[in-house]
């Protein structure tokens, strides 16, 4: 022990009694670091090997509070002194090795500006069938993926727990929409690569298509948003499609008295799922 760093001394001292083994890796070739870096900025590696890349502590922290031990996890050979890696390695959720890896390897793994010096890998989660007569986020060919991951954070805020996208729509287990998101997917049921008219021919609910203008269009504030309600959000520049608003139940807009054409896809969203919330939660002055 007299020859490993001091950040290895610290990790043990502090680490004491946790059920992890420490694994040190500099070489490039390495199998396991050959598998972080091509996961962590190819999708089609992502999908095929059916696993999911968080990258940073905030992302991993939230997986292991939500759902326990991820597929595997990466530290940053100058990170084991931080509180928070000890912390979160201390959890009693995590078990078995941990990887560390030289700083120049984990930043090659690393797709944020500032490297992340924390990193892991987790199953995609298999979805769930949506029940015809809950309440769903229907998302339909939303191309950005901060606006996607944005989305998500608020279903998930106003307690959303399923969301339904089309096939055009933004992977949402992409490094981009998992930022954006913050640990939102940890805790809703997201069913991908879905036919949205399919699904609102079937569901029992009733369908909001929102959309900024129209014949017959009529204001978000005027609905009654209990019971089981489908919000359907499209894409940024061209909304809707003429099928999905056919099958919808009604078409809705978020009144704007101000000199603006539209709202970010994401406000728009945002908007719907909390007068849903204001509408069904109690005020506590009422």
């Amino acid at each position: 022990m007299a020859g490993k760093p001091r950040q290895y001394l610290c990790f043990v001292i502090l680490c004491w009694g946790c059920d992890v083994a420490i694994k040190t890796i500099r070489s490039r070739d390495n199998a396991f670091v050959k598998q972080l870096i091509a996961l962590a900025h190819s999708s089609r590696e992502r999908r095929k090997a059916g696993l999911t890349v968080l990258d940073g502590i905030h992302l991993v922290r939230a997986y292991v509070d939500a759902q326990g031990a991820p597929h595997a996890i990466a530290v940053a050979e100058s990170a084991l002194e931080r509180e928070e890696v000890v912390a979160l390695l201390a959890h009693r959720a995590i078990s078995g090795q941990v990887n560390v890896l030289a700083d120049n390897l984990m930043a090659e793994a690393s797709a944020l500006e500032s490297p992340a010096f924390l990193m892991a890998t987790i199953t995609t989660p298999e979805p769930a069938a949506i029940p015809t007569n809950a309440s769903v986020l229907v998302l339909e060919d939303l191309q950005d993926p901060g606006n996607v991951g944005s989305l998500l954070r608020s279903a998930a805020a106003a307690g959303i727990e399923h969301i339904l996208t089309s096939k055009t729509t933004a992977f949402a287990w992409s490094p981009k929409v998992l930022r954006a998101a913050q640990g939102a997917h940890f805790s809703i049921n997201i069913v991908e690569g879905a036919d949205v008219a399919a699904f609102l021919k079937n569901y029992r609910g009733r369908s909001l298509a929102l959309v900024p203008r129209g014949e017959g269009v009529q204001s978000l504030y005027a609905q009654n948003l209990a019971g089981a309600i489908a919000i359907l959000v499209g894409n940024e520049g061209s909304g809707l499609s003429a099928e999905t608003l056919q099958a919808a139940s009604r078409r809705v807009t978020i009144p704007m008295p101000g000199n603006i054409e539209s709202l970010n896809a994401a406000a728009a969203g945002a908007i719907c799922l909390f007068e849903m919330v204001r509408q069904r939660v109690p005020s506590k002055h009422s």
